[in-house]
């Protein structure tokens, strides 16, 4: 805002709007109220805002008020014509009109898709920036069948990050594949609510059910059966779950890939259902779940 030809109580204004809002605005995300005292909506909005704003802080969210009769200056140059009026305003510029959003839950959904599209500074974000390539390392070192050593990696990151969905996921793999389900189990049963239904954390419990479905001893039972009898459906099952327990895999699939193939509908289509859970445990973006993905839908709609 230019203040060339400005009263003094003008330029005083615009200052405390410089360094309340424009200059907070170039790193985060500032929601400017206009209200006034004798605005009744006024006065039922500003506690939801001033709950969402606290909960945002984090993530790099302000909330500045401007009462309308103290700052007619300011409120003029926005054109405000009615109150409560909210706007959103990142590096100095409106880029949301929050007026419309009267509840915390309406609120909370137009800021995460804000927040989402912006290059905002919280600390949530920079928090983010620095676990990422940890949890790369992680991944890498689960990945190469170091169990242990991935359980302490991804407990470091969760120290640091306690809600981070990736975190609590990988921890919770690693654990399941070290034998420690029962804290796997305790770990997934006490996630954030704001983790709890993140893809990551999806496959986790698929990584966890699958450990609950394997049956326990060795699999020459079922190879036996199998071999004596192809169309053994029920055999089929039990040694794919066999397989997944020891960690084979890519020979589990081809067992519930199978059963497909043979009778897709068998059991309620219990071999497709296990078959995406072993994919969702794995990784559904991971090349070899999209790989079997590939070869689910050819028997399907082949």
């Amino acid at each position: 805002m230019a203040t060339l030809g400005l009263s003094a109580d003008e330029r005083e204004a615009v200052e405390n709007f410089r360094r309340d809002v424009l200059e907070p605005s170039m790193t985060s995300l500032v929601i400017l109220d206009f209200w006034a005292e004798w605005c009744g909506p006024c006065k039922q909005l500003t506690p939801i805002l001033e709950k969402v704003a606290a909960d945002y802080a984090d993530r790099g969210v302000k909330l500045v008020k401007v009462n309308v009769d103290e700052e007619k200056f300011i409120a003029a140059q926005f054109r405000i014509q009615s109150i409560p009026t909210v706007y959103a305003l990142f590096q100095g510029q409106p880029v949301a009109d929050l007026t419309s959003a009267r509840t915390e839950g309406q609120l909370s959904r137009t800021l995460d898709q804000i927040l989402a599209q912006l290059p905002i500074q919280g600390e949530v974000q920079q928090r983010e920036a620095e676990v990422e390539p940890l949890i790369e390392m992680g991944e890498e070192v689960l990945a190469g069948g170091d169990a242990p050593r991935a359980v302490g990696i991804f407990r470091q990151i969760v120290d640091m990050a306690p809600e981070h969905p990736d975190a609590l996921s990988g921890l919770a793999r690693a654990l399941i594949a070290a034998g420690e389900t029962d804290e796997a189990r305790a770990l997934l049963a006490e996630v954030p609510e704001k983790a709890d239904k993140d893809p990551a954390i999806a496959r986790a419990r698929s990584a966890l059910a699958l450990t609950d479905v394997a049956p326990a001893g060795e699999s020459a039972e079922f190879e036996r059966r199998v071999a004596a009898d192809p169309d053994d459906l029920e055999a089929r099952f039990e040694l794919a779950g066999a397989l997944m327990a020891r960690g084979d895999r890519d020979a589990a699939a081809d067992q519930l890939l199978e059963i497909v193939r043979r009778d897709r509908e068998w059991n309620e289509g219990a071999a497709r259902s296990r078959l995406l859970q072993l994919l969702e445990a794995v990784g559904l973006e991971d090349p070899w779940a999209a790989a079997q993905r590939r070869r689910l839908s050819a028997i399907l709609f082949g």
